[in-house]
């Protein structure tokens, strides 16, 4: 490895025709860390995430991934890495162990009946070995991919948003085996559109138009962001969010369950914006520490 550095990319650059896709990125993931990658459909995550496993190559840019060059040993990467796509994309015809053995066979692993028995067994799979892929349910599909994407011990686990179309209680078990991998030396990189699951991570980059425009841990994204927000409660609030959003300074208005977020940078502004409203005795207005969806809202419309 390069210094401690399971990712260690400069200038990561991709472009398909006319359209740039990925926009000089820059990131440094430590060994044994949790990543969450975020950004909104057509942002670059995908496109990121194959450029550092070797599926896809850069224009532009250079560094390594697992201790390999992205531009000149993709072969190398590609075998000692685990990629876990969006859709589901193994044979559904064939059961949880034919899947898993096929998987091994690929690889030319040489104990493929141990570690395919030992992989069914850390992931409770066991009892559904048999059962035909195409009639698991999401959740169970996503935990034979990432038994798939484990069988031949990878350094690093890329998973591009792993945990769309399951349910709750899935997403909660994912998670822990995730962390459970993490725990003993495994690093993973994870794109996710859950606010939940970005705070399950030691850091979170998020991508925007092919850019990287906010790093850190969640706590530093918020404090970087400079938002301040104020939540607005009361009966039916939701009818003061149009006039909200015509005040000077309002530079978003959300609902979140039965409460309005407004958020902007300039205390001042959004303080005289709320006070035409507080005038309703029904409201009550006062501030709170900015969510990290409220941030990634106020990003993705200061750039739009």
């Amino acid at each position: 490895m390069n210094g401690g550095l399971a990712i260690d990319v400069k200038g990561l650059t991709k472009r398909f025709g006319n359209k740039l896709a990925v926009d000089h990125v820059d990131i440094a993931v430590p060994e044994g860390e949790v990543w969450g990658f975020l950004g909104p459909n057509g942002s670059g995550k995908t496109t990121t995430i194959r450029m550092l496993c070797g599926l896809l190559r850069p224009d532009e840019g250079s560094g390594t991934c697992i201790g390999y060059d992205v531009r000149r040993q993709a072969e190398a990467i590609k075998r000692n890495v685990g990629y876990m796509t969006q859709r589901f994309s193994f044979w559904e015809d064939l059961s949880i162990r034919e899947n898993l053995e096929f998987v091994a066979r690929i690889y030319e692993l040489t104990d493929r009946q141990r570690r395919v028995r030992a992989m069914l067994e850390q992931l409770g799979l066991e009892r559904r070995q048999a059962q035909l892929a195409g009639e698991l349910s999401g959740g169970w599909k996503q935990r034979m991919a990432l038994g798939a994407c484990m069988l031949h011990d990878p350094k690093l686990l890329l998973l591009d948003e792993p945990t769309a179309g399951v349910d709750p209680q899935a997403r909660r078990d994912f998670w822990e085996q995730i962390h459970g991998l993490s725990a003993r030396g495994l690093t993973v990189l994870v794109s996710t559109h859950y606010m939940d699951e970005a705070e399950r991570c030691d850091r979170i980059v998020y991508i925007l138009n092919g850019k990287l425009v906010a790093g850190g841990t969640v706590a530093e994204v918020i404090a970087q962001s400079r938002l301040i927000t104020f939540i607005v409660s009361g009966e039916n609030v939701r009818r003061f969010s149009d006039r909200l959003r015509a005040q000077p300074g309002v530079e978003y208005v959300a609902f979140f369950g039965a409460v309005l977020h407004v958020s902007g940078h300039d205390r001042n502004l959004l303080q005289r914006a709320l006070q035409q409203i507080q005038e309703d005795e029904d409201v009550q207005v006062e501030e709170a520490q900015p969510s990290l969806e409220d941030v990634f809202i106020q990003l993705q419309e200061k750039a739009a």
